[in-house]
Order: C-alpha cells, then sequence, then structure tokens
C-alpha cells in the first residue's frame, strides 16, 4: 500500500505525510512546475503544467488499495477503476456508491458557471475538518491493511 497525494491546492499535505511516516507507508507528492515540495523522505514528482497533467501521472502509478488523496471527482472516479482508494481533504471517502453523484453535482456546478451563475466558494479551513480528515484516513490505512 502507498498513498499518493495530489498535492496541487492540498491542504493536507503535511498532515498526511505524518500519518504515512507513522504508518511507515511509502508516500508520493505529485504536483506541477507551479508549486514546490521538498519533504524530508518523501517522494516528489513533479509534472508540466498542463490540463490534468498531475492527475493522468497519479493514475498511471497508482495500484490496487493505495490511497489516493484528492479533491478531484473525475481523479477520484479514475482511481476507483483500478481499485484504489481516493479520499478528500475533508476526509470523504470515495466510493462506488457516491461518485456519480459527486460526477453529476460537478456537472451541473460547472453548467450554471458557464451560464454567468455565480456559486459561493468553500468556507474557510477548520480544524474540524483536519481532525476529520486524520481520523478517516488512519481508519482507512486499518482497513485496507487488514
Amino acid at each position: 500500500m502507498q498513498i499518493f497525494i495530489d498535492a496541487d491546492g492540498c491542504p493536507v499535505v503535511d498532515l498526511t505525510i505524518k500519518i504515512a511516516k507513522s504508518h511507515n507507508l511509502p508516500c508520493t507528492i505529485i504536483c506541477d512546475t507551479s508549486h514546490i515540495f521538498e519533504k524530508e523522505g518523501i517522494e516528489t514528482i513533479t509534472v508540466e503544467k498542463g490540463a490534468d497533467s498531475v492527475d493522468f501521472k497519479l493514475v498511471n502509478l497508482i495500484k490496487e488499495n493505495d490511497i489516493a488523496v484528492t479533491q478531484d471527482y473525475g481523479l477520484a472516479a479514475m482511481c476507483l477503476s483500478k481499485r484504489a482508494v481516493p479520499i478528500n481533504q475533508n476526509g470523504l471517502v470515495f466510493t462506488e456508491e457516491n461518485i456519480d453523484g459527486l460526477l453529476f453535482s460537478r456537472y451541473l456546478g460547472k453548467k450554471l458557471r458557464s451560464s454567468g451563475e455565480r456559486i459561493k466558494g468553500p468556507s474557510k479551513r477548520t480544524k474540524e475538518q483536519d481532525k476529520s480528515f486524520e481520523k478517516n484516513l488512519i481508519r482507512l490505512i486499518g482497513d485496507l491493511n487488514v
């Protein structure tokens, strides 16, 4: 089992690394050239900027029972197709049961934005979200190690 982080805009990179190290799991950060990550003992893969370049690199590396930390529903769906387990920065584990609804809501949001509708952005990150992510990632690691 390995943890991959879709690091472009990810607020839980350091927390994920801490958890991976505490469970002796390899962890790989994947980002594009607009970000710089240098974390001791952690592999970082930097790809060229481009639409979904990080996503495609991650999905080409991930394997069954690996974990992907991402907030991207499309990437989560691709990880699920490879029997990997995606989790978002708030601790939501993406599953076959919830991914279609999430993708549809993303589609509707994009459609509204393209028609000129303004959609409220995400609220400020809270400590509770970090705690939820930490709890669910640790539980997920335990479940996959069984």
